[in-house]
């Protein structure tokens, strides 16, 4: 695998850290800005809002430009987000620097995840957008504890300088690693890639990432309550056990693109039919400290199965102009955080109980089943359709037919 895609990993690293450090550092910033938590709450909220905003926007915006420019200048914004967000002097102007922030995350991931692909052989491009998702999933395991604690120690503003710092580090990367000559400016231009988001198959696509990923965050926004009312855990161990989460998401991402390699298709029915089976396990798992760990880890890793898979099947199914399509995916990515959060809440206040939400999530990762299962036949019917065009046009002539 080239060098090229660690850059690619180094940009995204920043980005999960900077994602999900404010989950951590919510009580200090509610201090210090003499705010409550709910409202700090907000500021994560505000994040989500610019990656669903700034994905499908800036690809498009981008869509003729060198990819290698694209990616450093998505960086740059990353950079400027994260420092205003350092030097923001209220609550006002820090809910609109981790807006601006928020802007980048979806774009990079997209346009990165079609610059890794021209990186490699054709066999191999499913393993490469899951290197590239390898700074996303390690960013859980060791960049937010790290970053959190930093925020405690040395004050939250601390922690979005170190943040910067990162985003410098991966825009030096991605001069010296990107090569040139695999990331010249798109053909297709902003027509060609709003064209890709008229086909049916990109659409189904997206809805498995909405469901499927959906099904993790009902679970996993609650999987707090759940360790310490139903397994038993103290407060203080809880951030150990999320790095589980991480450690799972980290080798079932690395798993997935590997086995993608080998069958897309397969690998993404394997993986949400592992995230239904591990959701239903949890209400019995949470009931012991040793197997609500196991779950954890589990959890993380039935659900970054899907991550590779997922991705190449929207760049595939929008061949000619990928990446605004590619981009679109990490909007999903994030309405399916928002839209599994606000579902897992409900079950949890129509009073089902404390480990309700991973059942929630369960149904929700059956619904992307179904909706996998509904492309498949689409892409069959096409494929069927498509034969029997070509045979059409290559009817042979009877025997006895003259020839002048």
């Amino acid at each position: 695998m080239p060098l090229a895609l660690l850059a690619l990993a180094v940009g995204a690293f920043g980005i999960g850290t900077t994602e999900f450090v404010m989950m951590g550092l919510l009580p200090d910033v509610a201090d210090d800005l003499y705010i409550s938590v709910p409202t700090a709450g907000h500021l994560v909220s505000a994040y989500a809002l610019g990656v669903v905003v700034g994905a499908p926007l800036l690809a498009a915006v981008t869509a003729r430009m060198s990819r290698r420019k694209v990616l450093m200048a998505l960086m740059a914004l990353f950079v400027a987000g994260n420092a205003l967000s350092a030097l923001a002097p209220g609550y006002d102007s820090l809910l609109a620097a981790r807006f601006l922030s928020g802007l980048p995350h979806g774009a990079f991931f997209g346009v990165g995840a079609v610059v890794a692909t021209n990186l490699v052989a054709p066999e191999r491009k499913a393993r490469s957008v899951s290197l590239m998702f390898l700074g996303l999933t390690v960013a859980n395991i060791a960049g937010v504890p790290a970053a959190t604690l930093m925020g405690q120690h040395l004050g939250w503003r601390a922690t979005f300088l170190g943040v910067s710092a990162i985003g410098l580090a991966a825009i030096a990367s991605l001069a010296l690693l990107i090569p040139h000559d695999h990331t010249h400016a798109p053909s297709t231009g902003l027509r060609g890639e709003l064209a890709a988001l008229r086909s049916l198959p990109v659409w189904l696509a997206l809805g498995t990432t909405v469901a499927g990923f959906g099904a993790l965050f009902a679970a996993y926004s609650y999987v707090t309550p759940m360790l310490t009312d139903s397994a038993g855990f103290a407060e203080s161990g809880v951030t150990v056990l999320l790095a589980l989460f991480g450690v799972g998401a980290t080798a079932g991402n690395l798993l997935g693109g590997r086995l993608a390699d080998h069958s897309m298709r397969g690998t993404l029915f394997g993986g949400l039919a592992s995230l239904v089976a591990v959701l239903l396990l949890f209400p019995l798992l949470m009931r012991a400290e040793w197997s609500a760990a196991l779950a954890v880890a589990l959890l993380g890793m039935a659900a970054f199965v899907t991550g590779s898979p997922l991705q190449l099947m929207v760049m595939e199914k929008a061949a000619a102009a990928p990446s605004l399509a590619s981009s679109a995916n990490q909007a999903a990515f994030n309405l399916a955080n928002a839209g599994g959060a606000w579902i897992g809440g409900l079950a949890l206040a129509a009073g089902f109980g404390v480990t309700s939400p991973a059942v929630a999530g369960a149904a929700l990762a059956v619904l992307g089943l179904g909706v996998a299962a509904v492309a498949y036949a689409v892409d069959r019917r096409r494929e069927v359709a498509h034969a029997g065009r070509v045979v059409a046009t290559h009817v042979p002539e009877p025997s006895g037919a003259l020839h002048h």
